[in-house]
């Protein structure tokens, strides 16, 4: 039988995570944490850059004007194209606290999580972060911040603390910005593993990455499960479409606090024509 998995880039991150497509390049854009990288890799000539950032990145997304944002330990930075230049957009470190996953939402805003590195209740956030660097914390107690995404028509907002095992959804109010209501979405049971990051595609089906559950899931805008994906590596950690049309999913893989990791762990891998995602958007600022 057929796996339904390639290898895209065979690595060895310590945390691979965030992977997000880049249209105006045409490569997707994936971090290793740990490791303090920003990678980039085009599947249309297979080329592949690293750019090293002074602290923990928990996530690397598109700017409008080029460059990237960053979720870094400390804050959130703006780098210019090809890393030319770095300047905080926000600095508010916290002992013992990092940045995590982020999405930027259909308005062009960034949403950032953070979490501790002893990942205690309590200690972690999500914060919306305006193209002017304005930030508006958002209530709720969290531990670990992880996957966000949109529905296709901005009416909700899919969101993960993933030691309660959940998938939430929100009402998104794209007036306001604000994030209201949040409720279960999906519960991922005992033994399945733990929801990390998330993506949402265009029939409205959100896929999610399950940390120790060796595999990638898929649910109805229902919240029912329809497919899972089971992968060679124990910690997937976040999933996005693209290549030509969106149709192909790349997944982030870890291989931190693993004993014995697979070899193709800390690999990102591709579900070829798994589905069609949706045009994300860069981030204004």
């Amino acid at each position: 039988m057929r796996r339904a998995y390639e290898v895209a880039v065979r690595a060895a991150a310590a945390l691979g995570e965030g992977p997000t497509w880049d249209p105006a390049a045409e490569r997707l854009i994936w971090v290793d944490i740990l490791s303090s990288r920003v990678h980039t890799y085009a599947p249309g000539d297979g080329r592949r850059t690293v750019m090293a950032t002074e602290q923990h990145v928990g996530a690397a997304k598109p700017r409008a004007g080029g460059g990237l944002v960053v979720n870094l330990r400390d804050g959130i930075g703006l780098y210019g194209p090809e890393g030319s230049s770095f300047a905080w957009l926000v600095h508010d470190p916290v002992p013992g606290r990092r940045g995590n996953d982020a999405a930027v939402a259909p308005d062009g805003a960034l949403w950032a999580g953070t979490m501790r590195y002893d990942e205690a209740p309590g200690g972690g956030g999500l914060t919306r972060i305006a193209p002017d660097g304005t930030v508006t914390e958002q209530p709720g107690e969290v531990a670990v911040s992880n996957g966000t995404g949109w529905s296709p028509d901005g009416r909700l907002m899919y969101y993960v603390d993933s030691p309660t095992r959940r998938i939430d959804v929100l009402d998104y109010d794209s007036h306001t910005q604000q994030a209201l209501n949040r409720r279960v979405f999906a519960h991922i049971e005992e033994g399945a593993g733990f929801p990390d990051g998330l993506t949402v595609d265009a029939a409205g089906c959100v896929w999610v990455a399950l940390w120790d559950g060796a595999a990638v899931r898929r649910y109805t805008p229902q919240g029912r499960l329809d497919r899972a994906l089971a992968l060679p590596v124990r910690r997937p950690t976040a999933c996005a479409f693209g290549g030509v049309g969106l149709r192909d999913l790349y997944i982030t893989t870890a291989r931190t606090g693993i004993d014995r990791p697979h070899p193709l762990s800390g690999s990102v891998l591709v579900v070829p024509d798994a589905g069609r995602g949706l045009p994300g958007t860069a981030f204004a600022g």
